[in-house]
């Protein structure tokens, strides 16, 4: 598209990318047009935008900032837009904890046929009462992070196809967004469910620096959360060594991610020659377990491949359980997480979900929302 060029920038904030609008004073027409800029940039030119009167191709992912308070009128207008556009829209309550849960069989395989019955929940170790439960493969806001620095050069084409075969597993109404690190972070494509358009921006590759891994999940979980239309929310993360360039450490971004309604995460570690694979390893792990997701460690590259088809089959076959919690959210805290799960004739079976949430208003961003 056309446009002034623009370089990469040390940037500390992840943000929609802006528009530019051009007035035809004759026509009463604007014609928009999307640059890629780095980060911060970009967040304080949206910032001076006005959305409300710009025109804007229904292609392209939509610019906002943090939806004000609606009324229940407006909410339920918008839901049914969103219907009418074939997305699966939650009803759920403002004092409603949604969980997003994987059954796993003794076999490692999905259990997907059990119904509200099976289940049971418990909040800081009291039994909760389900208020909604369903099984349907709803579509996802997904944020894919792919490690830029100097040790993945080799590795980057067979990841960029994992990723991309991943997009293609998954629902088709998902809305993603891509964000290349290494010791900064950019957002290469906001949301979009194109895979030309996502292609583009995985192949956006200026390798070097170090692994801001923490910072670039932080700035990835405040863009769902802030700009993302669909209520189930994942990271999907590709790294092949230790964070060593963060202004994040592990501790603050496992309870940034554990707000209420932050993404789970899923995670690969290519650690074969990592100086610390342990180290990266549990870092890993610790993201994964605490968000409801999973992290997977290939011994070799090929497998990269059939494991993004493995979460993707993950994301759409989970169980979505509501419940009321009986301590109300707004005493705050941190509440931890149980889910129990009974069958009958079924062996034994574990449940994967997040261990636990932080009540209330989400915490300031750092990086400026």
């Amino acid at each position: 598209m056309p446009g002034p060029d623009t370089t990469r920038q040390p940037n500390k904030s992840l943000k929609v990318l802006p528009l530019l609008t051009l007035v035809l004073l004759c026509l009463g027409y604007a014609a928009a047009s999307v640059l890629r800029q780095p980060v911060q940039q970009a967040q304080q030119s949206s910032a001076q935008q006005s959305s409300a009167n710009s025109p804007q191709d229904p292609s392209q992912p939509k610019a906002q900032e943090p939806a004000p308070a609606q009324s229940e009128g407006n909410q339920n207008s918008q839901d049914r837009k969103l219907e009418d556009q074939g997305v699966f829209v939650f009803k759920q309550d403002v004092d409603e904890v949604l969980l997003h849960a994987s059954v796993i069989d003794d076999h490692q395989h999905i259990v997907t046929n059990l119904d509200r019955s099976a289940f049971t929940v418990f909040e800081d170790n009291k039994q909760q009462s389900i208020i909604s439960f369903h099984h349907v493969d709803v579509p996802v806001a997904m944020g894919i992070l792919i490690d830029n620095s100097g040790s993945m050069r080799e590795k980057r084409s067979k990841v960029n196809q994992a990723a991309l075969n991943l997009v293609r597993s998954s629902n088709p109404k998902d809305e993603v967004f891509i964000v290349n690190f290494n010791d900064e972070y950019y957002l290469d494509q906001d949301f979009t469910n194109d895979l030309l358009k996502l292609k583009d921006a995985l192949e956006k590759i200026a390798m070097g620096g170090g692994t801001a891994l923490y910072d670039a999940i932080v700035a990835s979980a405040d863009h769902l959360r802030h700009n993302a239309r669909l209520e189930k929310k994942i990271l999907f993360v590709v790294t092949d060594g230790e964070d060593n360039a963060s202004n994040e450490n592990l501790e603050q971004a496992v309870k940034h991610l554990q707000e209420e309604n932050g993404p789970s995460v899923y995670a690969i570690g290519i650690l074969g020659e990592e100086e610390h694979p342990k180290k990266a390893r549990r870092a890993l792990e610790i993201i994964a377990q605490r968000t409801g997701g999973v992290a997977f460690f290939p011994k070799t590259l090929d497998e990269v491949d059939e494991i993004s088809k493995t979460i993707a089959n993950d994301i759409r076959n989970q169980y979505a359980i509501g419940y009321k919690p009986t301590n109300p959210k707004s005493a705050g805290g941190f509440r931890q997480i149980r889910v129990e799960v009974k069958g009958k004739g079924k062996n034994k079976m574990s449940v994967r979900t997040k261990s636990g949430y932080y009540a209330g208003p989400a915490s300031a961003s750092k990086g400026g929302y």
